[in-house]
């Protein structure tokens, strides 16, 4: 008997069955832990990418137009469709059909079936703090961001997880969160900002928004680094690549295209003094600058299809250039006039800012003797733009022209109207206090500035132009073939 009861204490067969009996348990809990696990991960990732996808659809309409809002909804509702499978709920469609609810408290912020929203003016720095309502938008068009939120979604586990909790139920829920924003850029720009003569960006709107554009006289600064930009002021932006050389930034200046792209977020100011580009600029003119090796040739910079400047092309020995009329010649040689504010003194801020009134009649006398202008005041108004006046001449190649010629008489290779205007930055630069480069800038608008005629060299570098169009709600919409519009997310 004893050596029975020793045989079996020493018998080791089946003790697997005793661990796997101990075991098992834990092994199903774990399975099934991990199957819980795998079933939330995926509700949660159903959900966030159906809000991302919100977020960036409504993010696309936030332009600050006044519609901003409506337009946003009806992309949440009617643009994106996504489903969930894991919930409690079965499927579940972000957002379900239903009716918009807007919050009594901050009307900034809506909901739909499975989904809400609210419209940001901005979001905090750091992304660990939340967003509260002093990051809310006042109206569409101060809307910058679109917070998306999906309902929560009840998921029972089937893991006992009330044991870990210690509560009674067993069900916990899943919700995601995005946020997104819009973007704006301008690509194919010329590297410049001018400080907004106007007092604000409303005045700026109301000046630019009829017929008559007024001009402006924008000067460089040159003053250095520390000097303080004022109204009318025009200075140089650092590209993406970085800071070009005076020589490369004024290629910039001359091509038809370039290379560069800035965001209305905000720009960055080149430092230190730049050579005046009117090489540049007027290469629009059919004017080149002799012995140059850069890109400031017919080739890669065109003139423009309409090169009025009051000048006389003269021919020496098969070279082609341009001068100023002699005394002899002064009453028939006649540029785009400028501004009779720029002499009276009329202006709200005088030399700046011009009040549209030019002699038009004067220039037409002389440049188109006694053509008609029934046409172009038909074309342009009882108050012609000059920019109007300029395409006018382009559109009919027939009107009778006085001694000064209005295609390129020097390099025949033409581009089209547009080639007389320069893009640029508007910036607030009181309110900002710049003072020179490397600062980065908000941006107001960016605008189409016509250069009436050719730019000064040094000392004075002046550029005197009509502001035609911007960037913001009560623009033309022709700065739309350069902008670059981007929705991305933040959060």
């Amino acid at each position: 008997m004893l050596g029975t009861i020793r045989e079996f204490w020493r018998d080791q067969r089946g003790i697997a069955m005793i661990l796997v009996a101990i075991m098992l348990p834990a092994l199903v809990g774990f399975a099934v832990l991990a199957l819980d696990m795998s079933r939330a991960n995926g509700l949660h990732s159903d959900l966030q990418k159906g809000v991302d996808a919100l977020a960036l659809a409504g993010a696309a309409e936030l332009d600050g137009n006044s519609d901003a809002w409506t337009r946003a909804e009806s992309a949440l509702v009617h643009l994106v469709s996504n489903e969930t499978i894991f919930a409690d709920a079965g499927v579940v469609t972000l957002p379900s059909t239903g009716s918009t609810t807007v919050n009594p408290t901050y009307s900034a912020c809506r909901s739909r079936g499975q989904i809400s929203w609210c419209f940001l003016a901005s979001i905090p720095t750091n992304d660990a703090d939340p967003i509260t309502s002093a990051n809310y938008a006042a109206s569409p068009g101060t809307t910058k961001l679109i917070q998306v939120t999906a309902q929560p979604e009840s998921f029972t586990a089937m893991f006992p997880v009330s044991y870990l909790s210690g509560s009674s139920a067993n069900s916990f829920n899943v919700g995601a969160e995005a946020v997104a924003g819009f973007t704006n850029a301008l690509c194919q720009f010329t590297p410049m900002f001018i400080c907004n003569p106007y007092t604000s960006l409303g005045a700026l709107q109301t000046a630019v928004s009829g017929t008559s554009k007024p001009m402006i006289w924008l000067k460089e600064q040159t003053g250095g680094n520390n000097a303080q930009y004022g109204p009318g002021n025009y200075g140089f932006l650092s590209s993406p690549e970085g800071d070009k050389s005076a020589q490369k930034l004024t290629e910039m200046f001359a091509v038809t295209s370039p290379p560069a792209c800035y965001s209305q977020n905000g720009v960055k100011t080149r430092p230190g003094n730049v050579t005046p580009v009117n090489d540049g600029i007027n290469t629009r003119f059919d004017i080149y600058p002799n012995g140059n090796s850069g890109k400031l040739v017919p080739s890669s910079a065109p003139p423009a299809p309409n090169v009025r400047k009051g000048m006389v092309v003269k021919n020496n020995g098969g070279s082609c250039s341009y001068d100023l009329p002699n005394s002899g010649q002064a009453n028939n040689y006649e540029a785009l006039p400028r501004d009779n504010c720029f002499y009276s003194g009329t202006c709200t801020q005088a030399g700046v800012l011009g009040n549209g009134a030019w002699d038009f009649a004067g220039y037409w006398s002389i440049n188109h003797g006694n053509a008609s202008t029934a046409g172009v005041l038909t074309a342009c108004g009882a108050s012609p733009s000059r920019y109007c006046v300029y395409k006018y001449e382009i559109d009919n190649p027939t009107l009778k022209s006085g001694q000064e010629k209005t295609p390129p008489q020097c390099n025949t290779t033409t581009q089209i109207a547009d080639r007389r205007l320069l893009y640029v930055a508007i910036v607030d630069c009181v309110a900002n206090n710049v003072q020179g480069g490397g600062q980065t800038l908000p941006v107001q608008a960016f605008a189409s500035v016509f250069v009436t005629e050719t730019a000064g060299g040094p000392p004075n570098a002046d550029i005197y132009g009509e502001i035609q169009d911007i960037s913001t709600t009560v623009g033309q919409g022709t700065l739309k073939k350069l902008q670059r519009n981007e929705a991305q997310l933040y959060r």
